[in-house]
């Protein structure tokens, strides 16, 4: 029987690959399988996976026909998976030997659907250390109770899914799963619904996964179209979270995130290319607009002046044909 499932996406990072099919091999058991996921690679990468399949212990490759980003390939892993328990690598990211038997020793001990670990962000050769921003570490919590304060960071604002491991049972509820075609902030939705639905998590403080930061051809450092995707992701997490029971204390956070990070956008708009520049500032103003107005009113009352100053003046933008494009979020008894 598989134990664990480990699926790691792979797209053109044949300069990283190696490190991460090292830290694969460090922590290969007989009951583990990792399925390498490649998303149409153009740089050698795929030949490295290809030689990682016949010599490293449990390594399955699935292949994409075309590339359709880092959720897509995830939820490719998914499907495959075998495992009582399953985790995320990225493909330029690596693990210390025995992170994995590490997190399923404490996911096992502690009986929850899913724990949640720090990491180490590598920029360069500088190192940062980065911590679950979960008080409460090594015992059983309800996710619901790790939303909230709005005006705080939560668990929520710690997205990245390879930042621990999840029980079997999650998948077979349709948590685990990203919304396809998402290239980037695809974890931001998959966070949410995993707090919200699931019923038992853990902070475990474990140092042993390494997040490559800055990387060329990551999204973050590209300013073209796919970049916007966040305001998809960000919608869903509105839409969704305004269905909740508990909509009307979990919304003031959900509008509050999306108004920062699209604020974060917007304070770095030049590396964006013109026309995306353009872009970002008409669905931006169509997203503030689509927000339950009394709540965006109270977030931006609570942000820093130069964040509400400028998110202020978004909304008035006028938008290109009159319409939004962005999701119309109505909540009982939300003035608009």
């Amino acid at each position: 029987m598989v134990k664990l499932s480990v699926v790691v996406p792979f797209y053109n990072v044949r300069s990283y690959a190696s490190d991460t099919l090292a830290s694969l091999r460090a922590n290969a058991r007989e009951d583990f399988e990792f399925l390498l996921v490649d998303d149409c690679s153009t740089d050698g990468t795929l030949e490295l996976l290809q030689r990682a399949e016949r010599e490293v212990p449990g390594v399955v490759l699935l292949r994409h026909e075309r590339n359709g980003g880092l959720a897509t390939a995830r939820n490719t892993g998914l499907d495959a998976a075998r495992g009582e328990y399953l985790a995320f690598l990225d493909g330029d990211d690596w693990t210390a030997p025995g992170h994995f038997a590490r997190l399923l020793c404490a996911i096992e001990e502690l009986g929850v659907d899913f724990v949640r670990t720090d990491h180490v962000q590598c920029t360069a050769r500088a190192r940062s250390v980065h911590r679950v921003p979960v008080g409460r570490r090594g015992e059983a919590l309800h996710p619901r109770d790790a939303i909230l304060p709005a005006d705080r960071s939560t668990s929520v604002d710690y997205p990245y899914a390879w930042a621990g491991l999840y029980h079997r049972r999650l998948k077979e509820r349709g948590l685990l799963h990203f919304t396809d075609g998402l290239r980037t902030a695809e974890d931001r939705p998959w966070i949410w619904r995993l707090h919200r639905e699931a019923d038992s998590f853990a902070a475990v403080g474990s140092l042993s996964i390494f997040y490559r930061r800055g990387v060329s051809s990551s999204l973050t450092q590209i300013g073209d179209i796919r970049q916007l995707d966040f305001i998809r992701a960000f919608d869903q997490v509105i839409e969704e979270t305004a269905k909740d029971p508990d909509a009307d204390r979990l919304l003031p956070k959900a509008v509050r995130t999306y108004c920062a990070v699209i604020s974060h956008h917007l304070g770095s708009v030049k590396r964006f290319e013109p026309a995306v520049a353009r872009k970002l500032r008409a669905m931006g103003a169509a997203a503030l607009r689509g927000m339950p107005q009394d709540v965006l009113r109270e977030a931006l009352d609570s942000m820093d002046a130069e964040r509400a100053s400028r998110l202020r003046r978004l909304r008035l933008r006028p938008v290109p044909g009159g319409g939004s494009g962005a999701v119309r979020t109505r909540v009982p008894g939300a003035a608009r």
